[in-house]
């Protein structure tokens, strides 16, 4: 077997696993169940509707119950798997996936299934930190290792951009449990190959473990996930709202202070001092909120607007998939020729204009605009996740890669969470500010069917075809409304995807990580980064 302890440290030489592109299909394979979780549950909404009577709130903590438990925890994750051993983390990662896949694939209620989704959180945030932090210690040569992370990239961001596809296949056969039952042979899959591939590592200088820090971190972040989630229904400006942020940011504060007292403390604050680190988290942030947004607003436009089913419409997102995976080679490219700055420069700079190219010619009646806007979106995001990543990594050892990935992660999810919330909340009450006006000129309706028509475009449109002769003018307005509101949501996740293209252009190092090669960083204290050991990593050396 060849999940045997890697003994060496981070002042010997790194050099590669030799079954190490072995080892990356397992890792991949796990990503991707944890990927595809995340919007593969959507397509089942409305069978959870009828079989378990799921109310809208419990629809909302049904998804919403995933992304915070898995947010939450992600570096608390990632500092365990340094500590404890990576290998470990990953294989309780993938156990407890599995499990909670179980427990929601057989429930008979909603609370049965909302806790198996917070299950299959946590797993899913053991397994994706790890997956990455492995993956940068059994890759050893730079350049083998940054085709392996853009590989990483891709796999995540694909797997949520097929969820919906693969969801709509299996509820055109099956019921709603299969979005579930589908993870147990492919995770078992994965942790049969962990269990006779993957070496373990750890941090060979670990310190304690942080219970406090941890807790900290994990009701920090959960809270203010939360309180994303939460805040287009409340309003942004409701007093729940504004507790709650005020409460996440408080605690946030709180575990920034504690961390910077301590000697040996689970996230080194002193990292967001390197331009790799802090520069490239904030343009992947603003990448992930500009991606989340303008998918969420697609996947309404693209069923309610040119009235696809959701098989189709998960389909129709295929052109950012394929534009992450032709991106990615693209960018490997374009890093061994021009660094790792002129990389997500360039990168962030097409996907702004993909989501232009939607915002300016989305007019209701073509699927063209749509099309060509994601395949733009996904070269980009393609060409400049691999490459932020890249230098993310490599300002750490890879003695604490975990913590990297960790925030790498994190990041990413805050990112895409405070996208859909955000953007969702522009357009909607752009789309009830456009209502209002226009059905006031319409004669006969209640105050109970303004108040319909004026929530949504799906509530709108069904609600419609019971105003009888005013039913087609009904619906007009409200696509024609929300087609306004998604041009005016698009441009402003368009300007973030360009906020992120500044950013990268003005704060990345010229010469910091490339995507595919040579490093230039300050490591933690005590560990030398990867590029340190690097320069002394002889080619006959491997790991066991």
């Amino acid at each position: 077997m060849h999940g045997r302890p890697n003994s060496h440290s981070p002042g010997e030489a790194h050099a590669s696993h030799p079954h190490r592109w072995r080892i990356f299909g397992v890792l991949v394979l796990a990503l991707l169940v944890t990927s595809v979780d995340h919007t593969i549950i959507n397509v089942a909404m409305p069978r959870l509707v009828g079989d378990l009577g799921a109310s809208s709130a419990q629809l909302q903590w049904i998804v919403a119950a995933y992304t915070i438990v898995f947010a939450g925890l992600l570096l608390t994750a990632g500092s365990l798997g340094d500590r404890l051993g990576r290998r470990h983390a990953l294989l309780a990662g993938m156990t407890t996936f599995l499990g909670g896949s179980v427990v929601a694939a057989t429930a008979g209620s909603t609370t049965a299934l909302i806790a198996g989704r917070c299950a299959m959180g946590l797993g899913g945030a053991l397994i994706m930190p790890t997956t990455l932090s492995i993956l940068v210690n059994v890759f050893g040569d730079p350049g083998e290792r940054a085709k392996a992370i853009a590989g990483w990239t891709a796999a995540s961001g694909a797997g949520i951009a097929i969820g919906p596809i693969v969801g709509g296949a299996l509820m055109r056969t099956f019921s709603w449990t299969s979005v579930f039952w589908i993870n147990v042979p492919l995770l078992a899959v994965a942790i049969v190959g962990a269990l006779h591939l993957v070496p373990d590592s750890r941090d060979p200088h670990g310190t304690r473990l942080d219970p406090v820090g941890a807790a900290l971190s994990i009701a920090a972040i959960s809270t203010l996930v939360y309180a994303v989630v939460q805040a287009p229904e409340r309003g942004w400006t409701d007093p729940a709202s504004v507790v709650s942020f005020a409460v996440g940011l408080v605690i946030a504060a709180t575990f920034v202070a504690w961390e910077v007292r301590r000697d040996d403390p689970m996230l080194d604050m002193s990292l967001f001092r390197n331009r790799s680190f802090s520069a490239g988290s904030i343009a992947l942030a603003l990448l992930f909120f500009a991606m989340a947004g303008t998918v969420f607003l697609q996947a309404q436009y693209l069923q309610f607007i040119l009235d696809y089913t959701p098989l189709a419409a998960g389909v129709a997102l295929v052109p950012a998939a394929l534009g992450m995976l032709f991106g990615t080679g693209a960018g490997a490219h374009l890093g061994q020729m021009h660094g790792g700055r002129t990389t997500v420069t360039v990168g962030t700079v097409v996907a702004a204009a993909g989501v232009a190219v939607q915002a300016a010619f989305v007019d209701g009646g073509s699927y063209a605009p749509t099309g060509v806007g994601l395949l733009l979106f996904g070269l980009g995001a393609g060409i400049a996740m691999p490459a932020a990543t890249e230098m993310i990594m490599a300002t750490l050892p890879p003695a604490r890669a975990g913590v990297g990935s960790a925030v790498n992660d994190t990041v990413r999810e805050f990112g895409g969470a405070l996208g859909v919330a955000v953007i969702g909340s522009i357009a909607a009450t752009a789309y009830t500010a456009s209502m209002r006006r226009d059905l006031g000129v319409v004669p006969g309706l209640t105050d109970v069917d303004r108040g319909v028509l004026e929530n949504n475009v799906g509530a709108a449109l069904d609600a419609s075809r019971h105003l009888g002769d005013q039913a087609g003018a009904v619906a007009d307005l409200a696509r024609s409304a929300f087609i306004d509101s998604m041009h005016t949501s698009l441009w402003i996740a368009a300007a973030l995807a360009v906020c992120a293209a500044v950013v990268a252009s003005t704060r990345l190092p010229r010469h910091g990580a490339p995507a595919a090669g040579s490093h230039h960083r300050a490591g933690v204290e005590g560990h030398p980064t990867l590029a340190e050991v690097e320069s002394t990593a002889p080619d006959e050396a491997v790991l066991s």
